[in-house]
């Protein structure tokens, strides 16, 4: 699976690049480590495996509506959008072929119960939004009730995961409390930005 729970003595990190929430970095540099932090959140690492390119990106899905249409809510947008652009970024800059893809996903921990339970959300999206794009998933890391640090090298699609004390969990849960809140105030378009003359 390309996965390891713990950095291996001879893993070189060299270039290491945080991913924040929000962010989708791809390269296809072989010095470039990729870095983040998730609790809740996900995190999916892309890499084209013939082009040897790959990126990461990192989400939360903040809210979830009553509607069983929308049942992801409005935030599912988002997480539809950072899935979208990762692949369609190492799709252009790699073969341009969907079954190059190698895709691992990680995160969405129970770490606080003020998140409901955000992180199973999330994962179920992921799953869903990748099982409905006929992608099929090489590694994961997902779950449980701890944040984790993922590192993962895109030119070589190598992933390493630690999982974080609980000391941790405190401090991104209110980082993504605030991210969540934030979210939710959406500013909506003008119903007529178009005008006839």
């Amino acid at each position: 699976m390309g996965l390891s729970s713990s950095l291996p003595t001879e893993f070189d990190r060299g270039v290491v690049t945080t991913v924040h929430q929000g962010d989708c970095l791809i390269s296809a540099d072989n010095e470039v480590t990729f870095s983040t932090v998730l609790g809740s959140c996900v995190s999916a690492c892309i890499r084209d495996k013939v082009a040897n390119i790959g990126g990461m990106n990192h989400f939360l899905l903040a809210e979830q509506s009553g509607s069983s249409r929308d049942r992801y809510g409005a935030s599912a947008r988002y997480g539809a959008f950072a899935m979208e652009q990762l692949i369609n970024k190492v799709l252009s800059r790699g073969t341009g072929r969907k079954q190059n893809l190698e895709i691992k996903i990680f995160g969405g921990g129970k770490i606080n119960p003020a998140l409901d339970d955000v992180g199973a959300k999330n994962i179920e999206f992921v799953r869903e939004f990748l099982a409905n794009e006929g992608y099929q998933v090489s590694g994961e890391d997902l779950g449980g009730t701890y944040a984790r640090r993922v590192m993962f090298q895109p030119a070589t699609g190598r992933a390493f995961v630690k999982r974080l004390d609980n000391s941790a969990n405190q401090s991104i849960a209110n980082e993504e409390i605030a991210v969540a809140k934030s979210r939710r105030t959406v500013v909506k378009p003008p119903v007529d930005d178009i005008e006839l003359f």
